[in-house]
């Protein structure tokens, strides 16, 4: 069998492995995986977006990497990766080297550090910081009273490495959750972004849509100026002007991994593996002696090509990561290969704590609908059927 090294245990690098091992040939397993990620877990970032209003629990969020690998029949080494070298193809980690035949990429990305980071807290950073968000949250719910300013940032370098949705999802469930405990007129929520529209990558009628809610919720906006620092006490423009707060979450753009940048793979100028439509790492045969695509980025560690409105979501990054399975597959028992750009598409499923809007776009359209009430417990039966699914429990859906 062929020795594959997916690095990264989130949504793309589960994928990957999960169908990977479903590759047989004879009734033989073609490849032997193994994953290699710094946490026993996968956290499903997605649904992080209750746990500061107790909407859910971190146990709900994350479960075991050895139960997916029980189930799917592939290996798990949780060790933190330290260098990637494709001319000897091996990685090396805290506890030694692996070498591959195959190598896929599924790291994520790392994040762009403004100035005075550690002043603010991010839904989308480190597992620990939603917990930590909840505490400061408690703490001023038990004051009575506060302000809470919510944002996110973009790459200029990179327009689809950005962000936003589970910031417009964070301030919603914050407002929703103030209203039922009758404290929403004590607070003040102030949502800012760089770009003058943010979200305008899900179309001029989420904007639209958005705006209002925005108005109608008593929502304080900031768009279109840049952020120059965050504060202990607030979010400074570079007008100038501050935005006061004693909470701040802040979801920063997304930049390349650090460990790219020391790899000597291709990379774009935001630090993303540059990659051709069937998630092959560009030039990645010129690494291996047998002349074949040995080498593979999926989800956030690849650079998306395609329309401005582009954006890493984890829909995507399944199908990339089910795509660079099936093309590895070709390369040793023959087939068709999958390209992943026609299956670009902004979806999401926004939630608000008491219901939702169902977000769409692709190259032909782009649709906003509401979804009063049941579109929260949607987006809840769905992380449900995310776990039970990639569990086998339950049957998968063909479209999901």
């Amino acid at each position: 069998m062929k020795k594959v090294l997916i690095l990264g245990g989130g949504i793309a690098g589960i994928e990957a492995a999960i169908h990977l091992g479903k590759i047989k040939t004879r009734g033989r397993a073609v490849f032997d995986v193994t994953l290699l990620s710094e946490r026993d877990f996968l956290y499903v970032y997605p649904l992080s977006i209750w746990i500061p209003t107790g909407g859910t629990a971190p146990d709900k969020v994350c479960f075991p990497l050895r139960d997916l690998a029980d189930t799917h029949h592939f290996k798990v080494a949780v060790e933190r990766v330290e260098a990637i070298d494709p001319q000897e193809q091996s990685i090396t980690t805290e506890r030694g080297v692996h070498r591959y035949d195959y190598l896929i990429i599924a790291l994520g990305a790392g994040k762009l550090k403004p100035k005075g980071a550690e002043h603010f807290l991010s839904i989308c950073g480190d597992p620990r910081e939603a917990l930590l968000i909840k505490e400061k949250l408690d703490r001023l719910i038990a004051a009575g009273g506060g302000k809470i300013a919510v944002g996110f940032g973009g790459n200029p370098l990179d327009s689809s490495a950005v962000r936003g949705g589970p910031a417009f999802e964070f301030i919603f469930n914050v407002d929703n959750l103030l209203r039922k405990r009758g404290l929403r007129n004590n607070f003040q929520l102030t949502f800012f972004a760089p770009m003058e529209s943010p979200g305008a990558r899900m179309g001029a009628n989420a904007v639209a849509a958005m705006g209002g809610m925005f108005k109608r919720l008593g929502i304080e906006t900031r768009f279109g100026r840049k952020i120059r620092e965050f504060c202990p006490n607030g979010v400074l423009l570079e007008d100038e002007t501050m935005i006061d707060t004693d909470l701040t979450m802040f979801i920063p753009a997304l930049d390349g991994h650090q460990l790219l940048r020391q790899s000597g793979l291709p990379l774009n100028g935001a630090g993303f593996v540059t990659i051709n439509d069937y998630c092959e790492v560009t030039a990645s045969s010129s690494f291996s002696p047998s002349g074949k695509t040995t080498i593979y980025a999926v989800g956030d560690a690849a650079a998306l090509e395609g329309p401005e409105w582009r954006a890493k979501q984890g829909h995507i990054a399944e199908v990339m990561a089910r795509n660079a399975a099936h093309n590895m597959a070709v390369q040793e028992i023959g087939g068709s290969k999958k390209g992943y750009r026609q299956h670009l598409s902004i979806l999401c499923v926004m939630d608000t704590g008491n219901g939702a809007a169902f977000v769409y776009r692709d190259q032909t359209r782009g649709i906003m609908l509401p979804l009063p009430f049941i579109g929260h417990w949607l987006k809840k039966g769905w992380g449900a059927y995310y776990r039970l699914s990639k569990l086998e429990k339950i049957p998968r859906l063909p479209f999901m």
